[in-house]
């Protein structure tokens, strides 16, 4: 094995707390009171059937910034707020909070193996964020690199390719069962790490058969432990 890829929303950032913070602020700032909590579960979990429109040809290829702000004027549901200040609150994807264990074990596994993004976030999200939460990444992959999002097999197989690794030379790395079963399919090796906290305190949790995948960390310095880093 030579290169980790990594999702990163919930596997590399706590995106919840993260929204939720900024949610809030914005609203103080608009004076707008809603239960931030909840709209940031709405903001995200409108995320999957956007995608799907762009999937179905409803949608050109759009990249995820612009997907959010859709999802996110249409959850604001016509509140009198300025567009600038809408563009800065989407942002705030690109601000994103990385987990207390994710930085000290991203530098640990980079000393051992090439290490970067596998993301549906576009290029400059990405870019954006790990400048902002000093994610030491190698290089930046994204899903608008391909012109498809994972969980299409072009995203896992072209980041095998532009790292001009084989796909069983690359591990995907997330905390999401269904992402890892498509890397699977697509022939890369899989790393699950479990992340309780995604879906805040008492969120539901993934299953996962005993087995299932090459190797199952509780962190990243688990992870890296695992992998002799």
């Amino acid at each position: 094995m030579r290169a980790l890829a990594f999702d990163v929303f919930g596997t590399v950032v706590d995106w919840r707390s993260s929204i939720i913070a900024e949610l809030q602020s914005f609203g103080a700032r608009n004076g707008l009171q809603r239960d931030w909590a909840s709209f940031a579960d709405a903001w995200r979990a409108g995320y999957a059937p956007a995608m799907d429109r762009v999937r179905r040809g409803e949608l050109p290829w759009t990249r995820i910034d612009d997907l959010h702000r859709t999802i996110l004027v249409d959850l604001l549901g016509g509140a009198a707020v300025a567009e600038a200040d809408i563009d800065e609150l989407n942002r705030a994807w690109h601000r994103l909070v990385p987990w207390p264990d994710s930085v000290a074990g991203l530098q640990r596994l980079k000393q051992r193996f090439v290490i970067t993004t596998l993301s549906n976030g576009n290029v400059s999200l990405l870019t954006n964020m790990a400048k902002s939460a000093g994610l030491p990444w190698d290089c930046v992959i994204s899903a608008e690199l391909f012109g498809h999002y994972k969980p299409d097999p072009e995203a896992y197989l072209g980041c095998a390719r532009l790292l001009d690794v084989a796909p069983h030379e690359l591990m995907l790395v997330a905390c999401h069962p269904s992402d890892l079963r498509a890397a699977r399919d697509s022939g890369l090796r899989t790393g699950y790490v479990r992340r309780p906290l995604e879906q805040g305190p008492g969120g539901p949790l993934p299953e996962v058969e005993d087995g299932e995948f090459d190797v199952i960390a509780h962190d990243f310095i688990d992870l890296a432990r695992r992998l002799g880093a």
